[in-house]
């Protein structure tokens, strides 16, 4: 009989989780599932009910290709800590929201037992989601091998209230040097994030483009750009400071002025699990409230 090996994975300060990862836990168990938890969570979990011991899996360790799921209790900026673990493993990622409604973590707290459920069933798809790496030389002891983003790769201005100039190439030509506070470079997944508050478009989690969208343009004619994702883009920044921040989702690192810095799609996808009852566009039509109109 095969069983299902599922890794969970929360943020410790939210104590409201374990009350449903109990239900979650309860729910594997039927099933005969092979449950570990990361161990921070899982010290959180021990704390309030000790009565079966897990074992546990870390940053570095516990985790390989094997496992079925892995479910991320909290948000969306929890599952994009949750990449950091699974990286190029290939493990699917579902998402139990603890917070409010999320485009990743589409999944209500109160149905954790139907993650199980429904899986069982079968009545979901993997959608596969791309990454955008970044590779400059400076940066490599920073990030070490997380240097990629499920959401967006941003440049933006450092100690100081004066923009920057982010110089820009798309495949080796000039595209434009933008006068801005930064500037996002972000994934289909992204385009929900920090780059629709600057204006991009929100672009359906398949589609295989990037979009460069400016933070507080100086320039008002900069528009945000759709590209395609096998663009290799480099960005150059200068401003009045020596240092400018580098940003990958959660993850931030300083840098200095005038470095060059190259950012391509990641060669392995995030696979993320959508279930038929949890549908991209549903989601839009809840959470930015598509189609809200009295008429309709």
């Amino acid at each position: 009989m095969y069983n299902m090996k599922v890794a969970v994975y929360g943020q410790t300060y939210q104590d409201n989780a374990i009350e449903y990862l109990i239900e979650l836990l309860d729910e594997l168990k039927k099933v005969s599932a092979k449950v570990f938890i990361e161990k921070d969570f899982y010290d959180l979990y021990s704390a309030r009910d000790n009565s079966e011991i897990f074992p546990v899996f870390t940053l570095n360790q516990g985790l390989d290709s094997t496992f079925d799921m892995f479910v991320s209790f909290g948000g969306d900026g929890t599952i994009l800590r949750a990449t950091t673990f699974v990286r190029d493993l290939g493990i699917p990622i579902v998402g139990v929201n603890t917070g409010r409604l999320g485009f990743l973590s589409t999944f209500k707290k109160e149905d954790v037992r139907k993650v199980v459920q429904e899986f069982k069933q079968g009545a979901y798809t993997v959608v596969e989601r791309s990454l955008v790496q970044l590779n400059t030389e400076k940066l490599d002891a920073e990030f070490g091998d997380l240097n990629f983003a499920l959401n967006e790769i941003t440049v933006s201005r450092k100690e100081t209230t004066s923009m920057i100039t982010v110089e820009t190439y798309l495949n080796n030509e000039y595209l434009t040097s933008y006068w801005a506070d930064g500037l996002i470079i972000s994934t289909p997944t992204g385009s929900t994030g920090y780059s629709l508050s600057c204006g991009g478009p929100v672009i359906v989690p398949t589609a295989k483009s990037l979009v460069l969208t400016p933070i507080a343009p100086h320039n008002l004619n900069a528009r945000p750009l759709v590209i395609s994702d096998d663009t290799v883009i480099r960005l150059k920044v200068s401003g009045r400071e020596d240092n400018h921040l580098v940003s990958l989702d959660s993850r931030i690192a300083s840098l200095e002025n005038g470095e060059e810095i190259t950012i391509s799609k990641a060669p392995y996808t995030i696979k993320m699990i959508e279930y038929t009852s949890e549908s991209f566009l549903k989601t839009l039509r809840n959470k930015l409230l598509w189609g809200e109109d009295r008429r309709n």
